[in-house]
């Protein structure tokens, strides 16, 4: 599990290799992963946006940005807890993500960022580790 706390938000993100939904003989490697955003603070907010910067073992990157989460911009009172699951697939057996989510506060709509920490997309097909 991987974890980062930003302004007293913290997300947690768990990766997860997807072998039935991968085909390695066509260079297709597929990924969920579970993201929880806590609020630990005393103020309630908002996520509006996302941003993805994912890296290939080959060094593509592609950049995935866009309203909310899974179709949602979930409001986090203090202690709040939201969870959601997506996917991320690639050409290649390991690669990385990290990025961003963009909250506002809504008290004086103050928009602010919170870091995603970086995690490793990691499978068996993978000659060695490279992240």
């Amino acid at each position: 599990m991987y974890e980062a706390i930003t302004r007293n938000i913290r997300v947690t993100a768990e990766p997860l290799f997807i072998e039935s939904e991968s085909r390695p003989d066509e260079h297709h490697f597929f990924w969920a992963y579970r993201i929880e955003l806590e609020n630990q603070g005393d103020e309630t907010v908002q996520l509006i946006s996302r941003y993805w910067h994912i890296t290939d073992a080959r060094g593509n990157i592609e950049e995935v940005r866009g309203p909310g989460v899974v179709g949602d911009q979930p409001i986090l009172e203090p202690g709040g807890v939201f969870r959601y699951e997506s996917g991320c697939p690639l050409s290649t057996p390991s690669g990385i993500m990290r990025g961003h989510y963009n909250f506002r506060l809504s008290s004086d709509e103050h928009k602010f960022m919170v870091a995603i920490p970086a995690f490793s997309l990691d499978s068996e097909y993978e000659n060695g580790s490279v992240n």
